[in-house]
């Protein structure tokens, strides 16, 4: 017996999640990158995270032959970098990159400068899973940023009001 894909979808989309943009660049250096949730930390020794993407995106085609990206954790006030890294701008590949102020860090993937933290990686390992491929990457470098505000994070199909800490300790 087979479980439906529609309650399946139905089911993950009451899984809140964390708000990311992973990008990396290609050989000729046009840079791209994707809006993405399903990224965790795999190891502290050594420094190692874990992001999943479809393997028909731009970084999903670039990533496994550049073998560098970067996850850039965003803030809840950076819903219009989610969407147009989503693809609801109309903008691709390098276009994408007109929203927010992006620089490079060791490896050369592009790191969002007001990111609450860029996480930058060498690809160690590709796994291939129906539409999907799951990164390993080592971390060689972590920017913390130095925004304050919370996360920015998706949950029920849509952007999620995240408590901010400051709120919370003001009204305690």
């Amino acid at each position: 017996m087979t479980m439906g894909t529609d309650l399946f979808r139905a089911g993950m989309r009451k899984l809140a999640g964390a708000v990311n943009i992973i990008t990396t660049v290609d050989a000729s250096g046009q840079r791209c990158g994707i809006t993405a949730t399903a990224v965790c930390s795999l190891s502290v020794e050594p420094p190692s995270l874990i992001a999943c993407v479809n393997r028909a995106t731009s970084v999903g085609t670039v990533i496994p032959t550049s073998r560098i990206f970067c996850v850039n954790v965003l803030s809840h006030d950076q819903q219009s970098i989610a969407d147009t890294f989503a693809g609801r701008s109309g903008l691709a590949r390098d276009e994408r990159f007109t929203a927010g102020h992006w620089s490079v860090l060791s490896t050369g993937a592009p790191a969002l400068d007001d990111a609450r933290v860029s996480f930058d990686c060498e690809l160690v390992e590709t796994t291939e899973y129906a539409t999907h491929m799951i990164l390993v990457g080592r971390v060689v470098l972590t920017r913390l940023g130095t925004d304050l505000l919370p996360p920015l994070v998706y949950g029920d199909g849509a952007y999620l009001a995240a408590l901010d800490p400051r709120a919370h300790a003001a009204a305690n």
